[in-house]
């Protein structure tokens, strides 16, 4: 039996591709790109413009990431 409050869950749970923001794993995911590689971008850009910092953690702005992606980066 489910309850009202997982069902709320279901009803507001947004697709990945539709995200402003990404954790590490879901861009990692996302963008076909080892979290390590991805971590490593972030400690080499900590003020990029694809990088909103949610006290210590970083999210990924989905869309600046990748027109960094699709402008700067030739291969991973």
């Amino acid at each position: 039996m489910m309850n009202d409050q997982s069902l709320d869950f279901d009803k507001y749970d947004i697709p990945i591709w539709r995200k402003y923001t990404l954790s590490v794993q879901e861009a990692a995911k996302y963008f076909h790109i080892g979290d390590k590689k991805l971590r490593k971008l972030i400690d080499e850009n900590p003020g990029a413009d694809y990088i909103l910092w949610n006290g210590t953690r970083p999210q990924i702005k989905r869309r600046v990431f990748e027109q960094f992606v699709d402008e700067k980066l030739t291969a991973i």
